[in-house]
């Protein structure tokens, strides 16, 4: 995952090049999606049946990349969820701001009673 958002590429630009201050997120949650979300985050996410964010824990970076340190397990879904084509990162487990975003290797259909799980060190954030 290496696709930053509108909003965290102005704020690092700002944090790097104008010393303008920018807080990280304290935590990061994992966001499903049935479409491409895009830079600006106008993508569709998941909604009803259960489906809620869910936390992310990474490793400390080491060459540009970060991977995740934890299974990401969402809900049963107690309804369909349709077709999971991307995820995204945000900074708040409910609205807030897309961080990063990036398309499946596979997508992944949802329905009545299924459980998606990322497991732990499948999810990796890069900058290059």
């Amino acid at each position: 995952m290496a696709e930053l958002s509108n909003y965290l590429e102005n704020k690092l630009l700002d944090h790097i090049l104008k010393n303008v201050s920018y807080t990280s997120p304290t935590t990061v949650y994992v966001g499903l999606f049935t479409d491409d979300p895009g830079d600006a985050g106008s993508g569709t996410e998941v909604s009803g049946g259960s489906y809620a964010r869910k936390t992310l824990s990474v490793t400390t970076a080491s060459g540009g990349i970060v991977t995740s340190s934890a299974d990401v397990q969402f809900d049963q879904a107690t309804g369909n969820w349709g077709t999971i084509t991307h995820i995204g990162l945000f900074d708040a487990i409910t609205s807030g701001n897309l961080l990063m975003h990036t398309a499946l290797t596979t997508s992944k259909t949802i329905e009545t009673g299924d459980v998606l799980k990322i497991a732990s060190g499948s999810l990796t954030a890069t900058l290059d």
